[in-house]
């Protein structure tokens, strides 16, 4: 190769080809007959959202141990069984880290919901969800949690608010 050649090519690599590392999330529903609870973000990531809790997997911690962590500091409650519902990779424009969210249901809860520092917890009827106020995937997903099938998602997002491509298929196993 010529250096001019050399640096043409380099140009022409389209940004969707660098590589993206991943960060390792979770994501918890606590989900009763006709509702769901949800917590509205007061900080961080997604703030000024309705969402399930979750958050970063620590070093040295199991996905659902981070899922139950996450889930009694956001929400004050604990929970004895969790199920994994899905997994759904996100991709935002621009940034170079894709989010690997665990997503897991939970049916029975111990304590009372609390609100904390990031979240501020509320129960939903499921015919009144505020999908307008939520990440605008959940709409697509929800349905499969609330019917206990398994999912695996990706969604590549402008910004916070625009799905620009997405894959959601129904699994058997996760």
């Amino acid at each position: 190769y010529t250096r001019e050649s050399h640096t043409k090519c380099a140009v022409l690599i389209p940004q969707g080809e660098i590589m993206l590392s991943s960060k390792l999330l979770t994501l918890v529903l606590v989900v009763q007959p006709g509702r769901v609870l949800l917590g509205m973000k007061k900080r961080g990531f997604g703030a000024g959202k309705w969402n399930g809790f979750g958050g970063k997997v620590q070093p040295g911690e199991s996905i659902e141990e981070a899922a139950r962590r996450e889930l009694e500091e956001e929400s004050g409650l604990t929970v004895d069984t969790l199920e994994k519902t899905g997994n759904i990779k996100f991709e935002f424009v621009g940034e170079t880290q894709l989010l690997d969210v665990h997503i897991f249901r939970a049916d029975t809860f111990n304590g009372e919901p609390t609100e904390s520092e990031e979240m501020r917890p509320q129960w939903f009827d499921r015919d009144k969800i505020p999908f307008s106020q939520m990440w605008a995937d959940d709409i697509l997903w929800f349905p499969l949690m609330f019917q206990k099938k398994k999912f695996l998602g990706y969604f590549k997002f402008q910004g916070h608010d625009v799905i620009l491509s997405h894959t959601l298929e129904e699994v058997q196993e996760l």
